[in-house]
Order: structure tokens, then C-alpha cells, then sequence
């Protein structure tokens, strides 16, 4: 399943993007969360802020 995803991301447009993940302290338990998101190559470090 992930390698037809990866596929898909290598054609077209696809490379314009990247995934990012930050890790985030939750409020309520003090847990860590992890948020993913595709951004654009352009935009990643305005994301990782």
C-alpha cells in the first residue's frame, strides 16, 4: 500500500511537495503527538517554525 502512495508522489507534481513531521508536546497529557502534513518544497522551513 505505501509503495503505490510513494509512486504516486514521484510523478507530476508530486515532487513539488514535501512531507513534514513535527513533533508536539499534548496540553493535556503531556504526551508527545506527532502532526504530519505535505507542504511545498518552497514552504518547509516557514512550516518547521
Amino acid at each position: 500500500m505505501a509503495k503505490k502512495t510513494v509512486a504516486s508522489l514521484q510523478k507530476g507534481e508530486g515532487r513539488t511537495y514535501s512531507k513534514v513531521i513535527r513533533m508536539e508536546k499534548s496540553p493535556k497529557t503531556g504526551a508527545y503527538v506527532f502532526k504530519e502534513e505535505m507542504v511545498p518544497n518552497e514552504k518547509v522551513k516557514e512550516a518547521l517554525k
